[in-house]
């Protein structure tokens, strides 16, 4: 046995060397994105890759059924890019439900689809949706999304609600000096509907390479801004993740949570695998390598090959990324070219 898999109970897990689960798969369909944020890509776009090089349903699924039979992966994140650009993204839905209906499958989009799809979507088999919506003014939004959608994306959210794809999430970016005055409007939005808001710290992955320390609001401030007006308590979960996550504590429906990236790092208890576009494996969001598994597959590869090789590279995980550390080093990708 590889020594990135180890068996707990009946059930083969991913472990790394530092004694992490690899539990949390996310895969992104596709590069392409309708928006141009300026925190994940350059206003001219990229260059997308061609639809030979990225991965092929049935490919992702095989590739999702390893992690979810030899592994036990019970949550997949489909991101982009904007997956709802893939064309009949709901048959990939489905052909990932019939693998296993209990699996949390969910999906990070940007809303301007989700009236035509939410429905669909949900007859597949997705349990729920994170749109990224970061700020409230329709100004405002055209200049950060590069985009004038602010009101299909809403419209997009109560599809997503009127469709039952439950809890809805919402993801802000916060940019000090652009939308860091709103965070109180968006706790109060989660407080009203009964969202849950993730206000995340923006991280060096923005394509125009702006990024600078001195753009990032720290979560413990943003948190201090909301508990002026809205009380919070602890949210108990039985698994890792990237949010510290709170409810409001006079019982109201919906919460916040805290995406710490670059202030306090939740490196220690990182729980995610990535798979790129293309089918490269990346062990962190901020990898300086890949493991390419398309052309694995494209020659033949067997699933007891491909399954030494992903446990191989889960093995070498990285202990953690280096932001705000000597030595860091911007990954080659941009955000949107990873999946976010």
């Amino acid at each position: 046995m590889n020594g990135g898999a180890q068996r707990s109970g009946s059930a083969l897990k991913l472990r790394d060397s530092f004694g992490r689960v690899a539990d949390d798969l996310r895969i992104s369909v596709t590069d392409r994105c309708n928006f141009r944020c300026v925190y994940c890509m350059p206003a001219e776009g990229l260059k997308w890759l061609g639809r030979e090089e990225i991965l092929r349903y049935e490919e992702i699924r095989r590739l999702a059924r390893i992690f979810v039979e030899r592994y036990g992966v019970r949550t997949i994140r489909l991101t982009g890019g904007e997956p709802l650009v893939r064309v009949k993204f709901e048959e990939l839905v489905a052909m990932i439900n019939d693998l296993d209906p209990s699996l949390d499958i969910t999906m990070t989009t940007n809303g301007v689809l989700l009236r035509q799809k939410a429905k669909l979507l949900k007859e597949a088999g997705l349990k729920r949706v994170n749109v990224s919506l970061d700020t409230l003014h329709i100004d405002r939004f055209a200049e950060i999304a590069r985009r004038e959608a602010f009101d299909r994306t809403m419209d997009g959210i109560e599809a997503a609600e009127e469709a039952g794809l439950r809890p809805i999430k919402l993801n802000m970016v916060v940019l000090k000096g652009t939308n860091d005055d709103e965070v109180t409007d968006f706790a109060r939005l989660a407080h009203e509907k009964g969202y849950e808001v993730r206000f995340i710290e923006f991280m060096p992955l923005d394509g125009d390479n702006r990024w600078s320390n001195n753009m990032v609001v720290p979560s413990r401030r943003i948190q201090e801004q909301i508990e002026d007006l809205f009380p919070l308590v602890p949210a108990e979960s039985d698994r890792p993740g990237p949010s510290t996550n709170y409810r409001f504590a006079d019982g109201a429906h919906g919460g916040v949570g805290f995406i710490s990236s670059v202030s306090q790092a939740f490196c220690t208890t990182c729980n995610r695998v990535r798979l790129t576009a293309e089918g490269g494996l990346r062990t962190c969001l901020f990898s300086l390598r890949e493991t390419p598994l398309r052309d694995l597959m494209r020659q033949g590869a067997s699933d007891d090959r491909l399954a030494r090789v992903i446990e191989g590279a889960i093995w070498q995980k990285e202990e953690g990324h280096l932001i705000n550390q000597e030595g860091f080093q911007k990954p080659a990708k941009s955000m949107s070219q990873i999946g976010g």
